[in-house]
């Protein structure tokens, strides 16, 4: 499937779509209104995934001088295990190196053995954790870090 995949920049009016998908795959999703602020901000950039024009995932990642951080990734889960999140995750790396980013950080689910395996297969690496940073249910973030720019 991912072969069939294209990647474009999200827009405001992705704004709905991306609102549904974070209603089916998180347990505290992000408003419609937090979705459409995040991609009308400056130093913000999304990424959809679409297969037959119709958006079946989303990454996006703000950064701040030469930090990047990873916001969310979300993909339908008819469409898991495609390599669609590792496309938009690339996508994403890309960008923030263009925009002289030097390390990127992100937050996941202790728990969240998937994303941990493919966040690592991209090179992060546990940085630190959170302690009950994620609501619905409570639970652990680690907090992991890819520097883009060769080891720290």
């Amino acid at each position: 499937m991912a072969a069939r995949c294209q990647i474009r920049p999200a827009t405001p009016a992705d704004t709905t779509r991306l609102a549904e998908l974070e209603r089916i795959c998180f347990s505290d999703p992000w408003s419609q209104a937090g979705i459409r602020e995040m991609l009308s901000a400056s130093h913000t950039v999304g990424l959809v995934a679409l297969i037959k024009e119709s958006i079946v995932g989303y990454a996006m990642a703000r950064w701040a001088a030469d930090t990047g951080e990873i916001l969310n990734l979300a993909v339908a889960p008819e469409h898991r295990r495609a390599g669609i999140a590792a496309r938009l995750i690339d996508g994403l790396l890309k960008d923030l190196a263009g925009k002289a980013v030097r390390e990127v950080y992100l937050e996941v689910r202790e728990s969240n053995a998937p994303a941990r395996l493919l966040y690592q297969g991209r090179g992060f690496t546990v940085a630190g954790m959170r302690r009950a940073y994620y609501r619905h249910p409570t639970e652990d973030a680690l907090v992991l870090r890819l520097p883009l720019d060769g080891p720290a």
